[in-house]
């Protein structure tokens, strides 16, 4: 049986919070286990320096998500884990791909589109000022990542199906020109039904609105998070709307149907904001408590995490390796012999 292969990226700047696990870590990982399904889960370090040139931030992000990942339960047998900056191959795909990529099409990039755009409205003359060639080109990078491995689907946002849209046009381009069936084209899957979890001020949780709850904090942090969630200025005793309230929101996202409809049950009670806040606080603490605890004990054992993306980046390479020979061959830097 031919098996789907699906690819995610995995952006390694920030610490993990419940949005990130309710939106996008959680189905990631249901996914992992579908023996139908060959998935590539990759930490985009290269990607992470674009907008971080902090090392010691780099490197203890890419520890905390691999540690997060781990302790979530990612099953490292089916699915291939590993670092992008361990596979020294993508890069080399990269090139490549410059070689044939359409500067007119990176120019229609969203995240380069975006910066000249500030810098117009910010007065500046020269538009592609403080604009690195790493935001410019990552649309490049972000095809090799998929492309490397031939993708069948893409789980993205719907910010990033821009980028799937390059892919595929580079992976075209190349297969023309070359004259071979080299790369498959990729689809972007976007997952309509997927939760955004609501913030502390109930917008969007985002490391952006400084609003966050840390997925891993300890239960004190966990509690004082809790008791910042914004609410209304509704006594104990008064009904309460469960459908516009973060508190609910957030609980739902981790309970199942049955404490859904009972908990829904106390809102119409009057439920009292301070107990509402309590028992949100006991259940998410009841649910992240083993995996907290996996957590710390990965982030105290960085051998066994490095361990498990070495064995995660020689499987890579094992289909990376002879796709590049391929290519290098294609493109005429073949062997002479």
């Amino acid at each position: 049986m031919t098996k789907t292969r699906v690819l995610t990226g995995i952006t390694t700047t920030g610490t993990p919070h419940l949005g990130n696990y309710v939106g996008a870590i959680k189905p990631a990982i249901d996914a992992s286990q579908d023996p139908t399904v060959q998935s590539f889960y990759f930490l985009a370090d290269f990607h992470a320096l674009i907008k971080c040139q902090d090392p010691k931030r780099v490197q203890e992000s890419r520890r905390e998500i691999a540690a997060t990942w781990l302790a979530l339960g990612l099953d490292t047998d089916n699915a291939i884990f590993y670092r992008q900056s361990d596979v020294p191959e993508i890069p080399e795909l990269m090139w490549l791909l410059n070689c044939v990529c359409a500067k007119g099409l990176m120019n229609r990039a969203h995240a380069y589109k975006g910066a000249v755009a500030e810098n117009e409205e910010s007065g500046i003359d020269e538009l592609d000022r403080g604009i690195s060639m790493g935001l410019f080109s990552y649309p490049v990078l972000m095809a090799a990542d998929i492309l490397m491995f031939n993708a069948h689907k893409v789980p993205v946002g719907r910010d990033q199906i821009q980028h799937i849209e390059m892919a595929r046009d580079m992976a075209g381009r190349f297969n023309h020109l070359f004259k071979g069936n080299y790369f498959t084209m990729p689809e972007a899957v976007t997952d309509e039904k997927s939760q955004l979890l609501l913030g502390l001020d109930g917008r969007k949780m985002s490391k952006s609105y400084n609003n966050t709850i840390p997925l891993f904090g300890t239960e004190k942090q966990l509690l004082k998070s809790v008791r910042k969630i914004k609410t209304n200025s509704l006594e104990p005793g008064e009904p309460k709307d469960p459908d516009t309230c973060s508190l609910f929101q957030i609980y739902s996202a981790f309970a199942n149907e049955a404490e859904v409809a009972a908990m829904r049950e106390q809102y119409a009670a009057g439920i009292g904001w301070g107990d509402a806040k309590n028992e949100l606080f006991e259940y998410l603490n009841a649910h992240l408590k083993d995996p907290r605890e996996r957590y710390v004990a990965l982030m105290e054992d960085p051998a066994h995490v490095e361990a498990i993306l070495k064995r995660g980046a020689e499987r890579a390479r094992d289909e990376a390796a002879p796709m590049m020979a391929r290519l290098r061959s294609a493109v005429g830097l073949g062997s002479f012999l």
